[in-house]
């Protein structure tokens, strides 16, 4: 069994990418990266969007992910590899996931129709 719960088309993974760099590029935003920082995000509730990579080695340390996020009505999305979440949320090593709590100035409605995208594929 795998935390992967939705297979994500490739035009959405690319709208994803674009989307997130925009945000990361963002002076006020805000991106926690790792399993560990996500996990406290989605706890909290600050977290507004959740992007995990698919190649994660052991699949156990995100199994928790989707089930914290149903929970919390955080929607969540995945990139095909860690390498893609390191290169999109600015940080020179690949990340397992990362939780997206501000967007910054101007990118309000950035992620709005990918978050709807998202929902219809998790149904």
């Amino acid at each position: 069994m795998s935390y992967v719960k939705y297979k994500v088309p490739e035009n959405l993974q690319k709208a994803i990418k674009t989307a997130v760099t925009s945000i990361a590029e963002a002076r006020e935003s805000k991106i926690r990266k790792g399993m560990n920082e996500v996990t406290k995000s989605i706890e909290r509730g600050t977290a507004k969007f959740i992007i995990m990579a698919e190649d994660v080695s052991p699949p156990e340390i995100l199994f928790h992910v989707p089930m914290l996020c149903d929970e919390k009505k955080i929607p969540y999305a995945y990139l095909k590899t860690k390498k893609d979440i390191g290169t999109v949320a600015k940080i020179n090593v690949g990340s397992s996931a990362i939780s997206i709590e501000s967007f910054g100035q101007g990118n309000d409605k950035v992620l709005d129709d990918i978050i709807k995208k998202v929902k219809e594929l998790n149904k």
